[in-house]
């Protein structure tokens, strides 16, 4: 049986160097899909332009006494549904953006600086990375955030 998901963006944040991340109100994204205006990785490659994580991925490690500061996933869109399970090609709608599933989000090693324990726990639940389609080039915290027919 397919089903719809609705939640809301918890949290926005770009990405100055490898250990600052700012956290916004509202992100701008390229509309030529380049990804997220005044972001370290912008222009670099738009399979991997914007990083979405559930609020799931920091649950998990809390409840493994694994304590992360806001935006330490390296996530630009915090939500409070949990999109893992979807594919590349899959879309999600924010706010007025539709958004294309690009791939999984990789493991770094920058995770074991946090804990040793956090790369095997979150293997399959650190974030997908994403595109804009079409709609919005703003994404701001409190949009709704809907999957459809999963």
């Amino acid at each position: 049986m397919k089903k719809n998901l609705h939640g809301k963006v918890l949290k926005l944040f770009t990405t100055k160097n490898d250990t600052d991340k700012t956290r916004i109100n509202t992100l701008h994204i390229d509309a030529d899909e380049n990804g997220i205006l005044n972001d370290k990785f912008y222009n670099k490659n738009n399979q991997r332009a914007i990083l979405i994580t559930s609020l799931q991925s920091y649950i998990m490690a809390s409840n493994k006494n694994i304590t992360l500061s806001d935006g330490a996933l390296g996530e630009n869109i915090l939500i409070d549904i949990n999109p893992y399970h979807l594919n590349a090609g899959d879309r999600l709608i924010i706010g007025n953006a539709t958004l294309e599933i690009t791939q999984n989000c990789t493991l770094c090693k920058g995770l074991t600086t946090i804990s040793p324990k956090l790369p095997k726990l979150l293997k399959n639940d650190r974030g997908i990375f994403a595109k804009v389609i079409s709609g919005s080039v703003t994404i701001k915290t409190g949009d709704k955030v809907s999957i459809y027919n999963y």
